[in-house]
């Protein structure tokens, strides 16, 4: 019989260690840190780095990390019940123009879905909540704001009947947009609707990863899920 072929190492060309990488792409994503922030970080630890190089290894290993979060994450919550979405768009600016963020977050605060587009219509809506329930299953219940695009794209779904909408119910959606606000701070703002896309859904997956729930746990959870979290990141694309 043939020999399974040997998955090829993504670091394979590059002269920089995988750990350095990750730190690397870790540091630009999570944190609300420019370029040149993370180059002199890295200087401050003994790593001559360009800035030009961070912006390499975020484009080029960030997507692939963020699958890696992705794939182990969408496995494990498939299976969850009387599911929750918080469903919410966010303007953003590129060259002067208004696009919109949609955003799914689960009842946990997790972002499930990033889309980004010029409109807010049905279209849109449709298109968005038609790829976050292919890639999540359905939902017991969808939490939306007022907006029309809402009810008349889930109402050609299906589902309207699952969706919710009262004052403060979309908090948690709300809430989910501030750091990626903070990091469209840092990055004086995208340039490219492929970049913001990108960026976005890579963003919220290394967010996800990271979050431990600080404010519901003691001290010592805290940091063992984060030890946990660190420990799984250093394993990624291994």
């Amino acid at each position: 019989m043939p020999r399974p072929k040997k998955s090829a190492n993504p670091f394979r060309y590059f002269h920089s260690s995988p750990e350095v990488i990750r730190l690397v792409v870790l540091m630009y994503v999570r944190f609300p840190l420019s370029l040149r922030n993370v180059e002199d970080l890295l200087h401050e630890r003994g790593i001559d780095l360009c800035h030009e190089t961070v912006r390499l290894w975020w484009n080029r290993f960030g997507p692939m990390f963020a699958a890696d979060i992705r794939r182990q994450r969408v496995s494990r919550m498939r299976s969850f019940r009387h599911w929750k979405w918080h469903v919410d768009e966010v303007y953003v600016r590129i060259n002067g123009e208004t696009h919109y963020l949609w955003r799914a977050v689960d009842h946990e605060g997790e972002v499930l879905e990033s889309y980004v587009t010029k409109t807010r219509d049905k279209s849109a809506a449709l298109r968005f909540l038609k790829k976050a329930l292919k890639r999540h299953g359905k939902a017991e219940a969808i939490v939306t704001d007022g907006l029309r695009s809402y009810p008349a794209a889930m109402r050609e779904l299906g589902n309207e009947n699952r969706r919710e909408v009262g004052r403060h119910l979309n908090n948690r959606a709300e809430n989910s947009h501030l750091p990626f606000r903070r990091r469209e701070r840092a990055m004086l703002r995208f340039r490219q609707m492929k970049s913001l896309q990108k960026f976005a859904s890579v963003h919220a997956s290394i967010s996800n990863h990271f979050q431990s729930q600080r404010h519901l746990v003691d001290r010592q959870t805290y940091k063992t899920l984060r030890s946990a979290a660190l420990a799984e990141w250093q394993s990624l694309a291994a």
